[in-house]
């Protein structure tokens, strides 16, 4: 081989970004464990950050806005209410705006069903206030478009790890970091420039739960994510936009903390690798081709960047962009609606009872439990009726790129596939985009042996490898 071209794609881009920290005092609790209710500090601003991309053509209606918010998990109706707004605002359709959630664990849970818990008197207006900010900041990014180029590096970080762990002691398996599973470390990352060479953004795509942070931590947090922009964005000069990857098995190696120092140190660490991976980014529109030998103490090969030849210009702008419905099958087990209701009123019973015989402990532990009813039954509540989880999907052909954005949180075997059957094209997956329901999506491997993953998925085993296989036909098609 005599050269070497880094993936681009030529369109047009524009950034905003904005500051969407909920108030303190606004009900905060994500973790069963978790002794508090509300907000007592803010360790990082949450953001919300925008990118609009369409084709060089011009044409809107190919348009698509990514939404990238501090978040867990935000309710499907608020994320239709957020897409019809931003759609109406920018005169572009709702289909066409992607609400994607970081999934930092330090937000706290923003649902307006939680409005009768201490701090929660505060979540509707919040939200309504985050609508009107995302709406401002939509026709920003739509405003800023110009001629841009998107150039794709891959990068390593061991940051995250496998996180279904054997506690051989007790034989059960619990959340948290496995010394012996294997972790997907791979970074990619993306320079958004314009012709000019300005940076307009720099995107970082990583599978990684944002659980460094938990029960111990009683202050608003974007979590790893919020140092790692940090790190980027000093060294850039420009916004940075992070995509949550397939990371339902994934999670930092030290975590479940809560020393925010420990939050920011797994951030740089992610940072300095994207960082790392970014120093390789050639200038846009050229590829690297060897120059011939030189005669020296010995014969030396040389390279030099030379611009991409019209066809590749070509290919660059390619823009295709298709959107379905895949149907995963619900699990034959789901669990019973009524009988979920029935052990959340019994928990609540063990709670009060262990309350009024001064047995602390035990009472943390059944208000734990009454958490984890209570998100089984929001879970239950919200999903469609029917035998089958109808899962949305997008897929974009953006030049030499691929982006996957699609909802819940799904195993990491999902990404390496796909990233493995396609290369040399990168392929961008952002999960929790557009909605957090189904949940969990695990690999067909891991259902049956108690692992937390798989006694709260709804969709059955073998979903993860019927959506691998779907995604990858309509792949085939677009390269």
């Amino acid at each position: 081989m005599n050269h070497v071209d880094t993936p681009q794609t030529r369109c047009q881009a524009g950034v905003s970004r904005g500051d969407i920290t909920p108030p303190v005092g606004i009900y905060h609790r994500m973790w069963g464990a978790a002794v508090h209710d509300k907000a007592t500090d803010v360790h990082r601003p949450l953001l919300a950050t925008l990118l609009w991309l369409q084709p060089m053509s011009d044409d809107a209606k190919q348009a698509q806005l990514i939404v990238a918010l501090d978040h867990c998990v935000i309710d499907s109706a608020e994320m239709t209410r957020i897409r019809e707004a931003l759609g109406q605002a920018t005169a572009i359709g709702p289909a066409q705006v992607q609400v994607t959630l970081s999934h930092t664990h330090g937000s706290g849970w923003m649902s307006r069903s939680r409005a009768h818990f201490p701090g929660g008197e505060l979540i509707g207006p919040y939200l309504d206030d985050v609508v009107k900010k995302l709406t401002q900041l939509a026709r920003q990014a739509q405003q800023a478009i110009q001629p841009a180029t998107i150039i794709y590096v891959q990068g390593r970080c061991n940051l995250a790890g496998q996180r279904d762990y054997l506690d051989t002691d007790r034989r059960q398996y619990v959340c948290g970091f496995n010394p012996a599973g294997s972790a997907d470390d791979t970074v990619l990352v993306a320079r958004i420039t314009s012709v000019k060479g300005v940076n307009l953004a720099t995107m970082v795509n990583y599978a990684c739960h944002p659980t460094t942070l938990a029960w111990d931590n009683t202050a608003i947090s974007p979590d790893y994510v919020g140092a790692m922009r940090e790190v980027i964005e000093q060294a850039t000069g420009a916004p940075c936009l992070f995509l949550q990857g397939a990371s339902g098995d994934l999670g930092p190696r030290e975590g479940f903390v809560g020393d925010w120092a420990i939050a920011d140190r797994n951030g740089r660490q992610l940072g300095y690798a994207a960082m790392s991976a970014l120093e390789t980014v050639p200038a846009a529109g050229t590829r690297f081709v060897y120059a011939g030998p030189v005669v020296s103490g010995t014969t030396i090969g040389t390279w030099k960047h030379v611009p991409v030849t019209a066809d590749s210009l070509a290919r660059q702008e390619q823009w295709r962009v298709k959107q379905w419905t895949v149907e995963l099958p619900y699990r034959h087990d789901l669990a019973d609606l009524k009988e979920t209701e029935s052990a959340h009123a019994r928990w609540q019973e063990e709670e009060k009872k262990a309350r009024a015989a001064g047995d602390e402990q035990k009472a943390r532990d059944c208000r734990a439990m009454v958490e984890q009813k209570n998100r089984h039954l929001t879970r239950l509540r919200a999903i469609p009726a029917g035998k089958v989880f109808p899962y949305h999907v997008n897929l974009w052909r953006l030049g030499d790129a691929l982006w996957v954005l699609v909802p819940g949180e799904l195993y990491q075997a999902f990404q390496i596939a796909l990233r493995q059957r396609f290369a040399p094209h990168p392929v961008i997956v952002a999960t929790l985009t557009g909605d957090w329901q189904p949940g969990y999506v695990p690999a067909a491997a891991r259902y049956g042996y108690g692992i937390y993953q798989d006694t709260i998925a709804c969709v059955g085993a073998g979903s993860l490898e019927v959506l691998i296989e779907a995604i990858a036909r309509e792949i085939t098609v677009l390269v």
